[in-house]
């Protein structure tokens, strides 16, 4: 998982007035439906997605995004690892899937688990902590978003 830092974010929040542009942009929800048809087809955009939309009503915009941030409004409200969870299980997203908002060290092997592959830490957390957590599990015995078989199928194979 790789934990994005201001320095190193290479998808930076659009800001108003929201134009099409040729560099990566990471457009609000509320923008998407509005910009849609002006985005251009070769541009990167990702779009921060609230944890209140459906992501199983949204297949068939997933191949515009190259990124797609889902928020944590809260540490203790978990809807976005459902939405991650439905959005690589599901929906085969392969694109980037990003934890933002309240994202705490401590949910790290939690949100890798789920399908997220980046973090943007709250301001509060440590970098080289998170990289400590993602080390804890070397994996899962009953199988995660990347890949659904149980540890005793992979051994034997």
């Amino acid at each position: 998982m790789r934990i994005v830092t201001a320095a190193d974010n290479d998808f930076p929040s659009a800001t108003e007035p929201f134009e099409p542009t040729h560099g990566p942009t990471l457009l609000p929800w509320a923008q998407w439906p509005v910009l849609r048809e002006r985005w251009p087809r070769g541009a990167r955009v990702g779009v921060v997605l609230p944890n209140t939309v459906d992501v199983s009503h949204l297949r068939s915009e997933l191949h515009r995004w190259s990124v797609v941030a889902l928020q944590f409004p809260k540490w203790t409200d978990g809807r976005a690892y459902s939405q991650a969870r439905l959005l690589r299980s599901r929906l085969g997203y392969a694109g980037q899937i990003r934890a933002t908002g309240e994202v705490l060290v401590d949910m790290l092997p939690l949100l890798q688990r789920s399908g997220f592959d980046a973090a943007l830490l709250r301001e509060d957390q440590s970098v080289a902590a998170a990289q400590r957590a993602l080390g804890f599990f070397a994996g899962h015995y009953q199988g995660d978003a990347h890949n659904a078989r149980p540890l005793f199928l992979r051994e034997a194979a």
